[in-house]
């Protein structure tokens, strides 16, 4: 579950999610005006915002290397950095680079969404600075994808167990995208872990209607089976998970008999 890049490539990062939900760098500026620099940072760095999401890290490396030749200060290249180190577990680096990029551009809503999701998932410690990251983003009122960070917001406190402050963040996403798979499941994760199934049953159903199964959606059906009793439906998504992702960790976890 997660969520993040240049309006070309907002469709192309949005296939990463999720969960996430996951971090991306829009906002293009006008060509107009923009300098002969400028223009060459902004093509390098969409050419690696492009390669990034296909996950050709080394190529991206390389395009986001010659934007920043072509202009130092170009804060998104610094964003599509951060990213790329993130991905690559260079967690020192992509702090780094995140923070360069918020310091060249602090109004920046897709570098606070992707700085925060990194504090979220690798610096946990921080969780409340990475939610101050999320509010931060929602400031600017041309943003144009303000489920992101709602939605990385509720999976974040949702990780912690603050299972009021992380279904208020989904119901946000829903307000806004009331057919959004991610906060769908979110919900449906703070139902089964807060003890309702019913409604956990329900929003897992609805997600299930609007989205492609994933390992996490099936492994989550299956431990709401496992509640409810339906063995049924429990051995439906059991099949699915097993036929569909035998090596995530959500399979491991069935083979191993670790439902909880």
């Amino acid at each position: 579950m997660r969520q993040i890049l240049t309006g070309l490539f907002i469709a192309l990062l949005m296939l990463t999610g999720g969960c996430a939900q996951q971090p991306v760098q829009e906002g293009l500026v006008s060509e107009q005006f923009l300098s002969i620099a400028q223009q060459s940072a902004k093509i390098h760095t969409e050419l690696a915002a492009e390669y990034y999401s296909r996950g050709q890290f080394v190529v991206a490396l390389e395009e986001v290397t010659e934007a920043l030749r072509s202009d130092s200060k170009y804060a998104p290249a610094y964003n599509v950095l951060g990213l790329i180190y993130m991905d690559l577990r260079e967690d020192r680096l992509a702090q780094k680079n995140f923070e360069q990029a918020l310091k060249i551009a602090p109004n920046d809503p897709e570098a606070h969404n992707n700085y925060g999701w990194f504090l979220c998932q690798r610096r946990p410690e921080r969780m409340d600075q990475a939610v101050r990251h999320f509010m931060e983003a929602l400031k600017n009122p041309l943003y144009s994808t303000p489920e992101k960070p709602y939605n990385n917001a509720g999976i974040c406190v949702l990780s912690r167990g603050d299972y009021k402050s992380a279904e208020e963040f989904f119901q946000k996403t829903l307000s806004l995208r009331p057919a959004d798979s991610q906060a769908l499941i979110g919900i449906a994760e703070v139902n089964f872990r807060s003890g309702n199934l019913a409604a956990a049953k329900s929003n897992l159903s609805r997600h299930m209607q609007i989205s492609v199964p994933t390992a996490e959606s099936l492994w989550l059906g299956i431990q709401i089976e496992r509640k409810t009793g339906d063995r049924h439906a429990e051995a439906s998504y059991t099949m699915q998970l097993q036929k569909r992702f035998p090596d995530s960790k959500e399979a491991a976890a069935l083979r191993d008999g670790r439902f909880e």
